[in-house]
């Protein structure tokens, strides 16, 4: 959202920062997916950022698991929430027909604690780019985009997102 998510800082004393920001509501959505390849073990993040103020729906998760697809080629497990947009909508569960090397797992009910993704955003969003004012969505998404591509260089980084989960995954 532009509204900065406000962290504690390491000013002087007596020099608190101050955040030029008004109340808007103004958000970017996405859809990521850390990757982890079964032979060489190489970690990777795939994003895809929607448009201002646009929910994920399920055409766009269609169109992140074609991405994904043109991207890695074979067979893909994709383990994800219950969230409605994913293997539960109509169309997604058509694509998944049409795509047989595509299998979805699903994460239990509500547990985020096991989603190494919501690390990523996590990071990202409370890290990266807490106390970060922008004044437009044209200013964030580019933000956005720059800390996202540097995270995905960092696979030691991606590995203890997954790590963190307790998933029981060899890296």
């Amino acid at each position: 959202m532009l509204n900065p998510t406000v962290r504690r800082t390491y000013a002087p004393r007596g020099e608190t920062p101050i955040l030029k920001a008004w109340d808007r509501r103004d958000r970017i959505s996405a859809i990521g997916a850390i990757t982890v390849s079964p032979k060489r073990r190489r970690l990777d993040h795939y994003v895809t950022l929607l448009a201002d103020d646009a929910n994920a729906n399920a055409d766009d998760t269609v169109r992140f698991l074609a991405q994904l697809h043109r991207h890695i080629r074979g067979p893909l497990t994709i383990i994800w929430d219950r969230n409605n947009t994913h293997d539960r909508a109509s169309v997604v569960r058509q694509y998944l027909a049409r795509h047989p090397e595509i299998v979805t797992e699903r994460f239990p009910a509500y547990a985020p604690e096991l989603n190494p993704e919501e690390l990523v955003w996590e990071h990202t969003k409370y890290g990266r780019l807490s106390n970060f004012a922008a004044s437009s969505t044209v200013a964030l998404r580019t933000k956005l985009a720059a800390e996202l591509r540097t995270l995905a260089g960092q696979p030691t980084l991606l590995c203890s997102f997954i790590n963190h989960t307790k998933l029981p995954l060899l890296l």
